[in-house]
Parts: structure tokens; C-alpha cells; sequence
């Protein structure tokens, strides 16, 4: 999990610093963010003072209304010596206690041009990111037709050569050899490439090519979301492998489990035309069109119907 301080939210959202400048080392260590309300009236049992806390024009507004000392006491208690931060919304102007609490305390005191709901929405979905369960794995991650396509398979089974023909081909490559996969949601893994090599594509024989070089900007993305996965082995003669697409077969990363496709490899298959086609029948599955179970569906139908004629004929040859 990665590290969260008060100075990368300056950082990545620009937001001023109005106080409390040598606080901006302090670490934030989750993803919810507080709304001091009834902290406000003086009820500090349950102040969740380890997470950043938000300000908006409800909380002022009734701040406003204290008396000074009330207004002291108020703004000395939210900062505490483990709290990330103060945030105001809406630019609006700041009480001088708060300012002045913020700055003895060594807390971070930051204001924000934007609505409350919009800078809640940011921050959350920011640090969500940042704590998410992270892995690697050893593959390649292409963006074909808005599907993320995560390709497995042991070294040297022609991954990295069939992401080249698949980026030829007008498709999206976004991680080589590692991929770096966040959980962001319950349902929800994002993959991306480490610093280092991104945009790279290493090719045995011919050594690491730049693909955005090659290609163009068009040809490369940072990050996408892995909607399926398709795994290349070399081709068993012994193993059966499906040739109706009926079976199912999952891949779990992290704690959720992605579709996962085993292709068989040998010398004549053209991989990337059926990755390709993969991840078309992927889409048209989610849309609820599955040519597997229709053609299933035909073969009941006719299994069914020969044999009410065989039944049709036994009864002739008993009249």
C-alpha cells in the first residue's frame, strides 16, 4: 500500500495552503473523509480525528454562530496531533481561531475553490486508489475493443509477439511483461504498467521497441480496467480443450474473479485474430447475445423434434 501525506493532495489538486505548513509531512492512512458536524456543538467522544477532515458551508455556517470561546475550544479539538488536515470548501473565508489553532497544533489548514460534494467525490476516489490491494502479474494487458484483455502464459509462449500484431492491428497496448493490477472495487481491477517500461515491448530477437515511437500516442494507453483474461499454453495433445465455449473458467486476482479463456498455441494459429475475435464475443456476451448457448439451444430443438418422428414412425409400424 502506498504512502498517502497531506502534501501530495496539494500536489494533485492544487489546493491552497493557508496554515499549519509544517504538519504537511502528516500521513493519512484512510480513504474516508470526515464532515466535523457534531463536533462542532462540542461533542468530541467519537471524533475520527485520524482522518482528513472537510469543512464545508454547513459546518462555517454554524461555526459562525459560536461564541469566541466556543469558537477556540471548537477549533483547538479538531486538531489534534494525529490529524491530516483541515479542508475548507468553496473558498470561503477562514475564522481566525481556526487559523490560528491550525498554525499552533502544526495541522495543515487548506481551502479549495470547488463545492463540497465535488471535492469529497475527488479526495475519496483519489485515496481509494492509493490504499487499494495491489499485485503484479506476468503478462501483457491490451485494450482491444474496450476490453481489457489480460494475456498469460509461461516465458517465451509468444505473448509480447502477439500484443505487437495486436497494437498493428489499431488495438491499445498498456503493460508488458508486468502488470501492475489495483483492486479499486469490490468488482473492479485496474492494470497498468510500472514506470520503467511503459510503453515498452520486448521482442525476442529483436530487443525492447517503443511502441508509442512506432505506433503513435494512439497506440499505447496508462491504465484499464481487466475485463478478461485469455492464458496461452502450448498445445497438449493429450488435454481436451473446449471447442464449444459452454465451460466457464474463471481467474481469481486479489478477491475478484475475472473470465478467463485458455488457448492452445501451435505453429499456424493466428492468436491475435482470435484474441481479437475473443474479445468481441466477450462484449456481445455481456449484451446478452451467446453463441454457444444458442447453438446448444439448436441442437435440443432438433434433438428433440428427431425423436418425436422416430416416435411418429414407431407408431405407423405398430398401426
Amino acid at each position: 500500500m502506498a504512502k498517502v501525506r497531506t502534501q501530495d493532495l496539494l500536489e494533485r489538486f492544487k489546493i491552497e495552503l493557508v496554515a499549519g505548513q509544517e504538519g504537511l509531512h502528516r500521513e493519512i492512512f484512510m480513504s474516508e473523509v470526515s464532515r466535523p458536524g457534531i463536533e462542532l456543538t462540542g461533542y468530541f467522544k467519537y471524533y475520527p480525528k485520524d482522518r482528513l477532515q472537510l469543512l464545508g458551508k454547513t459546518e462555517l455556517s454554524y461555526f459562525a454562530e459560536l461564541t469566541t470561546e466556543e469558537k477556540k475550544d471548537r477549533a483547538y479539538k479538531l486538531c489534534t496531533d494525529i490529524t491530516p488536515g483541515i479542508l475548507v470548501t468553496r473558498a470561503m473565508d477562514i475564522p481566525e481561531e481556526l487559523v490560528e489553532a491550525c498554525q499552533n497544533s502544526g495541522v495543515p489548514l487548506m481551502r479549495s475553490p470547488f463545492k463540497t460534494t465535488r471535492v469529497i467525490s475527488r479526495i475519496t476516489n483519489f485515496l481509494e486508489a492509493k490504499f487499494a490491494p495491489f499485485t503484479a502479474v506476468h503478462g501483457v494487458l491490451v485494450d482491444i475493443y474496450g476490453i481489457g484483455v489480460l494475456i498469460t502464459g509461461q516465458s517465451g509462449v509468444g505473448k509480447s509477439e502477439t500484443a505487437l500484431e495486436l497494437v498493428k492491428r489499431g488495438h491499445r497496448l498498456v503493460a508488458d511483461d508486468s502488470v501492475e493490477i489495483r483492486q479499486e472495487d469490490y468488482d473492479r481491477l485496474i492494470g497498468s504498467s510500472p514506470p520503467l517500461i511503459e510503453h515498452l515491448l520486448e521482442i525476442r530477437g529483436l530487443g525492447i521497441i517503443n511502441v508509442m515511437t512506432l505506433f503513435g500516442a494512439g497506440s499505447v494507453r496508462s491504465h484499464k480496467r481487466i475485463s478478461l483474461v485469455i492464458n496461452l499454453e502450448t498445445w497438449d495433445q493429450k488435454k481436451q480443450y473446449d471447442r464449444l465455449g459452454l465451460e466457464e473458467e474463471t481467474m481469481k486476482v486479489i478477491d475478484v474473479k475475472i473470465p478467463k479463456i485458455t488457448l492452445p498455441v501451435r505453429p499456424g494459429r493466428n492468436l491475435a485474430v482470435i484474441i481479437e475475435v475473443a474479445a468481441m464475443n466477450f462484449r456481445l456476451k455481456r449484451m446478452g447475445v451467446n453463441a454457444a448457448e444458442e447453438f446448444s439451444q439448436r441442437l435440443s430443438k432438433m434433438i428433440q423434434h428427431g425423436e418425436r418422428e422416430e416416435e411418429s414412425v414407431f407408431d405407423l409400424d405398430m398401426e
